[in-house]
């Protein structure tokens, strides 16, 4: 059971996790906490025309959102709010619905499909997604309040 949980992969990416820290000059931050493990990620992200330029987070997670958070950090810069919304749904159907983990550069998702049968530590996995694209929803909030 560890083995597959804490698979060399996932442990590699927990321990290299990219942008870490705070940005100062965020247009969003958000925060996502596993009410189960205690497990918190929070995320800084600016945004150009609906690209992501800037990004950092702070992660107090298990390996398993530390290794999700690291998937986020590789890829999160140069990404589309669609995208990341996209990912989000991706990698919730992933883990709760034995979905298939998407290609390209989110490729790595796939070291989580053999978490699907752990559904206690769903939760601190999906952290890093949920805290980015609740991070874009303010953003675009803000933004349709300013112009309407």
């Amino acid at each position: 059971m560890l083995n597959e949980i804490y698979s060399r992969r996932i442990l590699e990416l927990a321990a290299d996790i990219p942008h870490l820290g705070r940005l100062s000059d965020a247009d969003a931050s958000a925060t996502a906490r596993s009410k189960l493990c205690g497990s918190t990620v929070t995320v800084d992200v600016k945004l150009d025309k609906g690209v992501v330029t800037a990004f950092a987070h702070d992660v107090k997670a298990c390996a398993l959102g530390q290794a999700s958070s690291s998937i986020m950090g590789r890829h999160v810069i140069g990404s589309t709010v669609e995208e990341l919304r996209d990912l989000r749904r991706k990698a919730t159907h992933l883990l709760k619905e034995g979905g298939e983990a998407p290609g390209g550069k989110w490729q790595d998702l796939k070291v989580l499909e053999p978490l699907r049968d752990y559904k206690a530590r769903h939760a601190s996995i999906l952290l890093t997604f949920d805290a980015v694209v609740d991070a874009l929803d303010q953003i675009e909030a803000r933004r349709a309040q300013s112009a309407g």
